[in-house]
């Protein structure tokens, strides 16, 4: 019996730190995060590309990304056709100066010219919900 306990409490063990965070991928971000400052020192990041970005919302709000997760348009995530799921990507629109920290989670976009679609809130971080489409630079997030 006194083995048996040692091995269930073991494995227990093993369970609970295989389930730990290890500050890897974040889970989905809601609204908490401020918006990125695109002063100086954000400069220095690693530009990833650079092309038209759009947003997309409810007639996807509810469904499974690419990745399995299901899309929820008031977190910060985005789509992008290459980049690994759970890369973190700063995207600025350089005519407004806002930036935003966003999570691959689905792949996209579709339509010709476009690097990247963003959630809608993430669109709102950096003024892209009126205009539907603008000009952004994409950056390594390290």
């Amino acid at each position: 019996m006194n083995i048996t306990r040692c091995l269930a409490l073991a494995v227990l063990a093993i369970a609970l730190v295989g389930c730990a965070s290890r500050g890897g991928l974040p889970g989905p971000d809601r609204g908490g995060d401020a918006p990125v400052d695109a002063g100086p020192a954000a400069h220095e990041a690693r530009e990833i590309g650079r092309g038209l970005a759009s947003w997309y919302g409810e007639p996807h709000h509810g469904r499974r990304t690419a990745n399995g997760e299901v899309f929820d348009m008031h977190t910060l995530t985005a789509a992008h056709k290459t980049l690994p799921f759970g890369t973190r990507v700063r995207v600025e629109n350089p005519a407004t100066g806002q930036a935003v920290m966003v999570r691959i989670n689905d792949r996209g976009p579709f339509k010709p010219g476009r690097v990247i679609d963003l959630s809608r809130a993430a669109a709102e971080r950096i003024g892209l919900i009126q205009a539907g489409v603008a000009p952004v630079v994409l950056y390594a997030a390290d």
